[in-house]
């Protein structure tokens, strides 16, 4: 490995000071034209690179925000971090990027390495099992923004960006029960996790709205691990009363639903209405075209990036922000409905 060339051996190289290196690479008035010329020509041919790290860690930032994610395989996730990435780049700031892979473990680690390498904020969507939070505090202490995305949890002095998940809930709840569904189930996760808590929340609000029994057991907890789809494919075949409703935390297990459902001999809609939840490609493209809540997750990875950003550029402060919400949609598609005029 070739041994990186420093502003001393340039020094060196041109008999100088290493201090009139660093002023003529950082264009300083007090170096003549000529000198500067020399330096940077010189700097050219032995491959010099500026370390951006060590000059902004001497101004006490890193121009580098932290990222921690569930999964990166996560198509939903993967628009967050479009969303990120696009606002970060235009703004001159790097991201650091990982994965807890749904474990409250790894996200310890994760943290606790991105605080060490000084990142200037940290942008989090908790893992699936996540429910201590001591990890974070470091942050807080020291006033490094923090900010929760999606699978958010209520710290003081941080900031979320979530939808209305309860209200997201009740619609797709509702949709199914004005298509005549009568027995109907939730599968979601973790309901130490917000997001999941207020879907499930949402859809026993729509039971109760319209009269329909609450006290049943109506919710299905799942790891979005398609293999678990057998197991909700037998309970639904062993339940008494025949399902015929199912609103699914995801789309991509809802899709997984679908297809052994169909292995079943279950006809869709006819015999079981299902919405998934996110909007991801796959719900148009299984048969029939799955209805879904539009979760806008690229819009949410701009908003919370620009935030943070205007934030650590002073313009805003963002530690009054409690929480911040955007707008879902409930897209309804063939699954959960036998009208053909499908609307959006």
């Amino acid at each position: 490995m070739h041994k990186r060339i420093t502003i001393y051996d340039l020094a060196k190289t041109l008999n100088v000071s290493p201090g009139t290196v660093s002023r003529s690479l950082n264009d300083h008035p007090s170096i003549s034209t000529r000198t500067k010329e020399r330096v940077v020509k010189k700097a050219n041919e032995l491959g010099y690179k500026t370390n951006k790290f060590a000059v902004n860690l001497s101004k006490q930032q890193t121009n580098t925000i932290g990222v921690i994610v569930p999964k990166l395989n996560s198509h939903f996730m993967s628009t967050i971090l479009a969303g990120i990435e696009k606002i970060a780049n235009e703004a001159g700031y790097s991201l650091i990027i990982s994965q807890s892979l749904e474990s409250a473990e790894k996200e310890k680690i994760n943290a606790r390495t991105l605080y060490n390498s000084g990142v200037d904020a940290l942008l989090v969507s908790l893992a699936y099992d996540t429910s201590d939070y001591e990890h974070f505090t470091p942050y807080i202490k020291n006033k490094i923004p923090l900010i929760f995305l999606d699978r958010v949890h209520d710290l003081p002095q941080c900031s979320t960006f979530i939808i209305d998940n309860r209200s997201a809930g009740f619609e797709a709840t509702e949709h199914l029960i004005e298509q005549g569904c009568k027995n109907l189930l939730c599968i979601g996760g973790n309901l130490i996790r917000k997001v999941y808590s207020d879907r499930f929340n949402g859809f026993k609000d729509a039971l109760e709205k319209h009269g329909m029994d609450i006290g049943g057991p109506h919710f299905f907890e799942m790891d979005q691990d398609h293999k678990r789809v057998i197991e909700v494919i037998n309970y639904i075949k062993n339940s008494k009363n025949p399902i015929d409703g199912i609103f699914v935390a995801n789309d991509t297990f809802a899709a997984h639903c679908m297809k052994e459902l169909k292995k079943e001999n279950y006809k869709i809609p006819d015999d079981i209405k299902i919405v998934g939840f996110n909007n991801d490609p796959i719900s148009e493209l299984v048969t029939p075209t799955l209805s879904t809540v539009n979760y806008p997750g690229y819009d949410m990875g701009i908003m919370a990036c620009q935030s943070v950003i205007s934030h650590l550029k002073g313009d805003i402060d963002l530690q009054p922000a409690n929480s911040i919400t955007l707008r879902h949609q409930l897209i309804i598609r063939e699954s959960s409905t036998q009208n053909k005029s499908i609307t959006l």
